[in-house]
């Protein structure tokens, strides 16, 4: 039997997380002021890189970090302490997705130490997982990772998670599917896949169900839930499993039924990655004029969807080509990333609040100005932000990237930069920060569009 919950304890969390929203937001960020941040450092686990993914409403920064190996690993942080959740077999994993659950639960992604039967990419590579494993969904809580059940196939990914401890995400099953794209270099995917919710029953136990794609669509993933059991997420063909033509649909499913949320013009990459409480939902969707020459190019743009006013574009920071959108959080501050081009380049984080979007480096206090903020992962209901920052020393932007935590600060405290930051990115940096922001979100590794417009 799977958990239900009943309709008023969901009414009562929806309740109590709004109140101590707004309460705090009203402390921390007075409505005459913009909010200037104090970026604290969260560290890796010894290696060069990690990056905070999400941030939940106690303050739990989730993300991935480099160990001194070179192995990647979903990683906490919390109270100070920088925590492992290590795998289920295989070299790595990874936390990407909006993890909302302040009761400790995680869910992310791991390789399971078996090589892949069918030698498939699926997902993986998105995520930094690139051993040639299986990847899995799992759930983590209380030190413990659990490998959660599949849909008959190889390969499954846990995203976003709630209050209510339900998860969501997407597995394979055992069925070929004729529109997966012809196997290539990099890319190779043979069975279909459909988007999934789990939840545990009274003895603890995890059960798999599958969410419909959108009437018409042979595949599907979701990627985030709310605490009223609202998910969003994508369907659309096979593909390669990871974006593109796979998101032909952006969806909500409410009752298990999928919502077409529409599109901005483009003909795929159409992918919400986060709802609030509010059922307010931020992701990336691709413009107009997004296939040349025959192939379906990036051309990302963040949006916001309301009920009321459905699908609207973000725009992009001044003179930038494309956007994409993280996180939303209960008062509707989204945050994501801007880039100068189409190839990923010069990414800046930003907030979008009360209409007008800004680089987050133009808002972090003076005392921070040894860090370059190029990518978002979470906002919880404080303001606070959990991103990537690549170390600026003698006005030049390294290699080191480190996850960090922006934490809203005095409004009067000078900022660093102004909104066009002087700082110098050296080319080989350019490549490694394209390729640290590529982990996740659907996208690609360094793949980039085959020409220009």
């Amino acid at each position: 039997m799977q958990l239900k919950i009943s309709a008023t304890l969901a009414a009562a969390i929806l309740f109590a997380a709004l109140a101590v929203s707004a309460r705090l937001r009203a402390q921390d960020n007075p409505a005459s002021q913009p909010t200037h941040y104090r970026v604290v450092d969260l560290g890796t686990l010894g290696g060069p890189v990690s990056a905070g993914n999400a941030i939940n409403n106690i303050g739990w920064v989730t993300g991935f970090s480099i160990d001194s190996s070179g192995v990647l690993l979903a990683t906490l942080w919390h109270n100070g302490l920088q925590i492992s959740l290590g795998t289920l077999g295989g070299p790595s994993s990874d936390v990407a997705w909006p993890v909302k659950n302040n009761f400790g639960l995680i869910s992310g992604v791991t390789e399971n130490g078996v090589h892949d039967p069918l030698n498939e990419n699926f997902s993986c590579p998105a995520f930094g997982l690139v051993s040639g494993n299986s990847c899995v969904a799992f759930a983590w809580q209380g030190g413990r990772m659990t490998q959660l059940p599949g849909l008959g196939g190889n390969n499954s990914i846990s995203a976003g998670d709630n209050n209510l401890g339900q998860i969501v995400g997407w597995a394979e099953k055992s069925v070929h599917d004729s529109t997966c794209a012809p196997p290539s270099p990099g890319a190779t995917q043979f069975l279909q896949f459909e988007a999934t919710l789990w939840e545990r029953d009274w003895s603890g136990h995890w059960h798999v169900r599958e969410l419909p794609p959108f009437p018409g669509d042979p595949d599907g993933a979701a990627t985030a839930i709310n605490d009223l059991g609202q998910a969003v997420g994508i369907s659309g063909q096979c593909d390669v499993a990871i974006g593109a033509y796979t998101a032909i649909h952006a969806l909500l499913w409410e009752n298990g039924k999928p919502i077409d949320l529409g599109n901005l013009g483009g003909h795929g990459w159409n992918t919400p990655g986060a709802i609030n409480n509010r059922g307010v939902i931020a992701g990336f969707a691709n413009g107009p004029n997004d296939v040349i020459g025959g192939q379906l190019q990036f051309r990302f743009l963040a949006f916001i969807w309301t009920k009321e006013h459905g699908m609207q574009s973000l725009g992009t920071l001044p003179g930038d080509a494309m956007s994409e959108a993280t996180d939303i959080n209960d008062e509707n501050q989204i945050v994501g990333v801007s880039f100068s081009d189409f190839f990923f380049d010069n990414p800046r984080a930003f907030i979008y609040e009360n209409g007008t979007m800004t680089a987050l480096n133009s808002l972090i206090g003076s005392a921070s100005a040894n860090w370059d903020i190029s990518s978002t992962g979470g906002i919880n209901d404080r303001g606070e932000i959990a991103a990537q920052a690549n170390v600026v020393t003698n006005g030049v932007v390294t290699s080191v990237a480190h996850a960090v935590l922006l934490v809203p600060c005095d409004p009067g405290d000078p900022v660093a930069y102004s909104d066009t930051q002087q700082v110098i990115v050296p080319d080989t940096v350019q490549q490694q920060i394209r390729q640290h922001v590529n982990i996740g979100r659907f996208r690609l590794p360094l793949e980039k569009p085959l020409e220009k417009e």
